[in-house]
């Protein structure tokens, strides 16, 4: 059976809680205390975050509980921070853990080389410009 899920571009915050295991207020909170977190926000003023900003918030959560390092020692750590650097750090069976408690359908693209998510926006982008030609020829 075909697996017919989206990948998702983006996630609100509640997505996010349940993705990270961490509540709403401590994504707001940490927004304030790390000045990486910076999610867009929509039309209607609600925060929409990424893929990457999933991926350091995690890291963060890392450091803080895992590592117990201080927000302060934590921003410190964060003024190297890479997210390639940073995808190393995770074994595979934290990256498994931390994926288990969220939906995969929602969680395909996460941990996703960039490689491949260049790819598939190659693929869409042509997609789209065929479909265009199609329209107007």
């Amino acid at each position: 059976m075909k697996d017919f899920s989206i990948k998702k571009l983006y996630y609100s915050i509640s997505e996010v809680s349940k993705i990270t295991n961490l509540e709403q207020y401590v994504l707001r909170y940490w927004e304030s205390e790390f000045e990486q977190i910076k999610p867009a926000k929509n039309r209607a003023g609600n925060r929409i975050y990424t893929n990457k900003d999933i991926q350091l918030l995690l890291f963060i959560k890392k450091l803080l509980r895992e590592e117990r390092y201080t927000i302060e020692g934590a921003k410190q750590v964060l003024k190297t921070y890479s997210p390639e650097a940073e995808a190393g750090l995770f074994d595979k069976e934290e990256k498994t853990d931390e994926m288990r408690a969220a939906d995969p359908a929602q969680t395909s693209l996460f941990f996703e080389p960039e490689g491949r998510l260049r790819e598939d926006l190659k693929e869409i982008q042509q997609f789209l410009l065929d479909l265009k030609e199609r329209i107007r020829g």
